[in-house]
């Protein structure tokens, strides 16, 4: 019998990044910029090997319409990646498996959040935590 150990990115961060903001009307605000961006900008990128070097007249202007300029093209796949956003009063929580979360940080950040951002597996106990 052979035995194979191999190690990979394929594994759930289970990761929690919440962004916090002086009033709900920011977090609601942010949260639909968000939404609105990964929407538009999803059929728009390729991924992995086919990443685009630079930006399509498209996706910029997406960017321009939005006074969105805080990406790198090598970080636009990350609209793709399978993730949860709710909203908790003047709270946006955040739920991925991904590791790469620049984008979502940049947004939260530019919207003007506190943000947070942990493993609910090494925090089970925390607010959003794998326990809660």
């Amino acid at each position: 019998m052979k035995i194979w150990n191999g190690y990979g990115s394929e594994h759930s961060m289970n990761l929690v990044m919440i962004g916090q903001f002086e009033s709900i009307e920011e977090a609601e605000k942010a949260k639909d910029l968000i939404e609105t961006v990964t929407e538009k900008i999803y059929d728009k990128v390729d991924c992995g090997e086919n990443r685009p070097k630079r930006f399509s007249n498209e996706v910029m202007d997406i960017f321009r319409e939005k006074n969105l300029y805080i990406f790198g093209p090598e970080e636009l796949e990350q609209f793709r990646y399978d993730h949860s956003l709710d909203i908790e009063g003047n709270k946006i929580i955040f739920r991925t498996a991904e590791s790469d979360i620049s984008v979502f940080l940049k947004l939260l950040i530019h919207q003007g959040a506190k943000v947070q951002v942990y493993s609910a597996h090494n925090y089970p106990d925390e607010e959003y935590g794998r326990g809660k």
